[in-house]
């Protein structure tokens, strides 16, 4: 058995796995390899014309009934939000 030899083999081995690792962690650092993940939603979520329209709708009927109660309330009695 030539243990010089087996020596050798396995530091060139070791070598070879040592410029694999550390070409992997370059490409990491340049972000080239990433590991799957859900993509973070940054900022206000955005609504279609559909939704847009309907939201429109929505608050014209709240404000319209806001008005309707506050015509409603009797004379001399203010809200108390004023």
């Amino acid at each position: 058995m030539d243990l010089y030899r087996i020596i050798r083999e396995l530091v060139q081995e070791r070598d070879r796995l040592q410029r694999i690792i550390d070409s992997l962690e370059e490409m990491k650092s340049f972000g080239k390899v990433s590991a799957k993940s859900e993509p973070k939603r940054r900022g206000r979520k955005s609504m279609d014309s559909a939704a847009r329209i309907e939201v429109s709708q929505r608050m014209t009927r709240y404000w319209a009934q806001r008005k309707a109660q506050e015509n409603a309330k009797p004379e001399g009695r203010e809200s108390p939000h004023h």
